[in-house]
This record gives structure tokens, sequence and C-alpha cells, in this order.
């Protein structure tokens, strides 16, 4: 083999791809927030639909997903067009939301209240076409990893970039929305809120899409599309069930993936930090943002640690490890909350009338939470490169490119557990006797102390135990994936010299078949 072929085995990005690429997470995590942690409250409060309907539309409307995501997963797979494979989706699936989210928040508030039914079709309608757009764009988040790089040293580095990217879009909206919310009467129940807060959205999220359609630009061509480099994979819908059945690094994942998800979603939802910093300790405003920024400046050394952990022991090794630690760190979280109001210094408290005023509950409240918010916040998004990883394995076992599909059965998984948190909030407000979600403005409820320890400790270290459970059985160690790496590479480039894929199948298996300059 030529020291060229020799240096085409391995497909890396230059640093400006890695950088500029995950920002496409960051733009659908803008919706991720201006939707799915406000779209609850906005049926109920604004269009003045059912508390219980609006809660459970955001998951019951998922199941449309369920016939979206194959389609879309195996309509990428047979893309191969002028402009790639993966930017097309990235442009339409923003534009569609942007116009659906647009005219969803500034246009169905004027339906008169004496048309119920239409405030409930539009509602139901515009949330299905959102969902479309949607996926679109979240699925090339993880199946355009495959053509950014394969290196196992540069992987686990799309980790904190793709956080970084969440952070840029997720961190500006809910950094923007509590400030927006303090412009109009009823805060986040106020149809002005969204009216504001839906262009600014769409403007960040607009931005980023473009600048991650320059990150791959270079990379979307079919030379990177797997072993067979042309060939375009027509796979039947049919075909998910077995490919999901026969991958099982894919299923363990996505049910780490949903815990992690899950955990997220939940314990940062709108409504469950305005009953625990508003409602619980009277002080929305002045708990809210200093905790939100707390929690993204201890996640940092976590963002570095996770990758360091990632390239020398496999992400499977970074994950467990760090959720572990939030599971650890929310025990006393757990327990602090249970001891709220108990006496005077059981509340938090940063700022008081004369400056400074923390007492001991509150810096450990802080330090337990600080760390345990920073591990798991590093580690929510790192199930995403490992569906690359998952995707190499596929094209490692059947010789199939199907990245689309792959990326879409997680992000099913995905969009599912994360719109279940608006259903679970939802419902469980309804049983300490509340009609609509309470906001930063509502007076504590009895019962309101337990709710807030379900929401925001249990179910996320439940969804925690169920990520180290599944991991514990995960093949895809980082010494397997240099080996598959490496098989896949000598495939490609024998494929590529004129032999044929299935003998280059049958040939290249395992790792001591390999030319010495691949095991290298």
């Amino acid at each position: 083999m030529s020291e060229n072929a020799k240096a085409q085995s391995v497909n890396r990005a230059k640093p400006y791809q890695l950088v500029l690429f995950p920002l496409n997470n960051g733009a659908t995590n803008v919706y991720y927030v201006l939707v799915l942690s406000y779209i609850a409250t906005f049926g109920s409060k604004v269009l003045a639909l059912s508390m219980i309907f609006a809660s459970v539309m955001v998951t019951g409307m998922r199941l449309f997903d369920a016939v979206t995501d194959p389609i879309i997963g195996a309509l990428m797979d047979r893309t191969n067009g002028k402009f790639g494979k993966f930017r097309p989706f990235m442009v339409i699936g923003n534009l569609i939301m942007a116009v659906s989210i647009l005219v969803l928040y500034c246009v169905t508030p004027l339906i008169p209240d004496t048309m119920m039914w239409a405030r409930y079709a539009a509602f139901v309608g515009l949330y299905a076409v959102w969902v479309i757009g949607y996926t679109f764009q979240t699925s090339c988040t993880r199946s355009g990893q495959t053509v950014l790089t394969n290196d196992p040293k540069q992987r686990p580095l799309f980790t904190i970039f793709n956080t970084v990217g969440s952070l840029l879009g997720m961190g500006a909206m809910q950094f923007f929305a509590p400030i927006l919310a303090k412009n109009y009467e009823g805060g986040y129940g106020s149809a002005g809120f969204f009216r504001m807060l839906a262009p600014v959205g769409i403007v960040i999220s607009i931005l980023l899409t473009l600048l991650a359609v320059i990150g791959i630009w270079e990379k979307d061509q079919p030379k990177y599309f797997g072993i067979g480099g042309e060939k375009t994979e027509k796979l039947k819908v049919s075909e998910y069930v077995q490919i999901i059945k026969e991958n099982k690094p894919m299923q363990r994942l996505m049910v780490a993936g949903a815990g992690c998800k899950l955990a997220l979603s939940i314990a940062t939802n709108t409504t469950v930090l305005c009953m625990l910093y508003g409602c619980m300790m009277g002080n929305y405003d002045g708990l809210y943002l200093p905790m939100m920024v707390l929690g993204y400046v201890f996640s940092v050394p976590f963002f570095l640690l996770t990758v360091r952990t990632s390239q020398k022991k496999g992400q499977k090794a970074s994950l467990m490890r760090y959720v572990s630690v939030a599971l650890v760190c929310y025990v006393g979280v757990l327990v602090l909350l249970m001891l709220w109001g108990k006496g005077d210094g059981f509340t938090l408290s940063i700022m008081g009338e004369n400056g400074l005023a923390l007492n001991l509950y509150t810096v450990l409240f802080i330090l337990l939470f600080g760390v345990g918010y920073g591990a798991y916040y590093a580690t929510a998004d790192m199930p995403i490169p490992m569906v690359a990883d998952c995707s190499d394995y596929e094209t490692y076992q059947s010789g199939k490119y199907i990245p689309g599909i792959m990326g879409t059965l997680f992000s099913l998984v995905d969009k599912l557990v994360s719109s279940l948190s608006a259903t679970v909030v939802g419902v469980a407000v309804s049983f300490i006797g509340l009609e609509s979600l309470p906001t930063q403005y509502d007076p504590y409820t009895p019962g309101m102390n337990m709710l807030v320890i379900v929401l925001f400790c249990v179910i996320p270290m439940v969804a925690w135990a169920a990520t180290l459970i599944a991991m514990k059985g995960y093949s895809l160690t980082g010494e397997k994936m240099k080996e598959i790496q490496a098989i896949n590479a000598c495939r490609r480039d024998a494929v590529a010299n004129g032999m044929k894929l299935e003998e280059a199948m049958e040939k290249y298996v395992t790792i001591d078949q390999l030319p010495a300059e691949y095991r290298a």
C-alpha cells in the first residue's frame, strides 16, 4: 500500500470543522428550550388549553416521530446530491422549525377564546410540523459525525465542542428567558413573553446552523461515506427492527442516552426550577441565574476530564465514571431538600438586604449541586458521538453505511424521553391540586417540596442508574473501536482499489488479517 493510501485510511477533521459542526446541536437546542421547556406553559397559560392536554400533547405528539424518524432517516441515507447528504436536511429542518414556531407563538394567541377548537387544532398542527423540522436537523448532529472524523483521538473531542455548541444555544435561551419574562406581567405565562422569545431564539438558531453548515461542507461528500463511497443504501423501514435487534451496542446506547436525557430534561425543566427557587425558596430572580451560572462553571473541568478519559480509556469508561459522580452528589442534594423548612437556616440564601448572606445549607447545596450538575451536564451529550461508533460498528458488521438510520433511531428515543419530561411534570403537578403549571410568581403549595424532590432528584438518579446498568455490557470500548476503525479503513481501501465489497468483508474480519500498516 502506498503512503498516500495509508494516510487516507484515517479521516481526520480540521480544527475549525470540529468546532463549527457541533453548533448544529446548539441550533436545535435553542428549540429544545424554546419548545420543550415552554410549550406546555404556553398551551396552558396563553392559549388556556387544558393543562393535562398541553403537557401530555408534548409526549403524545412524539409518537408521530415513530413514523417521521424512520422515513427521514431512510431518505437521508438515500440522499447524495449536489449539496451533499447532510447539509440539505440541516437547512430545511431549521427553516421548518422557524416558521412553525413563529406562527405558533405569535399568531395562535390571536385566535379568539370563543374558538377554542381552532386553538387546539392550531396547537396540534403546528407542533406536528415543528416535529418534522426537528427530526430533519437533529438527526444530522448524530449521523454527520461519521464523515467528520473516525480518529479515536478526535472523536471524543466532539463531546466538548458539542457541549459548547449546546451551551451557546440552550444557555443563551436560558439566560434571555428570565430577563425577557420580567418585562411582562405574568412572566412565563404572558403572550408577550412568547412573542419576544420566539424571534430571539430563531435568529440564534439560524446563525448557529449556518456555522454548522460551514463546518461540515468539505466533509459532506461521497468519499467519506462508509466503505463503498458512492453507493447509497436503500433499506425498507421494516429493516429498522432487524438493525436494532442485531446491533447490541446501539440498544444499550439508546437506554443510556435516554437515561442521560431524561435526567437533564426533568431536572432543568422550567416548572421544576420555578417550584424550587421561586415557590419553595422564595427568590427565583435571585437564585435561578446564579445557580445556572454556577452549574456551567462547575461543568468546565468535567468537560476536560471526560475528553481526557475518553481518549485514554474510551467513551464508555468516561460516561460511566462521571455519571457515577453525579449520582453520588445528588444523594446529598436529595438529603438537603428533605431538610428544607426544618428551620431558618434550612433554605437557599445567596444575597440579603445587607449584601452576601450565604449559610451552611446554601454552601453545601452549591457544592453538591455544582459538582453533580457539572458531571451530568458534561455527560448528557456524550452518547451523541457514541452514535457514530455504533454506526461504524454497523458498517463493520454488515458493510452498510446508514448514518441516517442510526442517527434517527437514537434521535427517536432521545426525543421521546425529552418530551416525556413535560408530561411527567404536568401530571405530577396535578397530584398536588394545581390546575395550571406554577410560575416563579406562584405561592408555595403543600406537597410541593416532595414533588421537587422526586422531579429534581429521584427521577434523575433512577435514570442515571439505568444508564450505568446499560453501559456495563456495552462492548465498544476504546480498544475495540480502534480495531473496528482499522478493519473498516482496510476494507474501504480494498474496495477503492477494485475489490468487491463482499470479498473485502470476507477477507478482512479480524485485526490479525490486516496488513501491518493498519495494525500499527
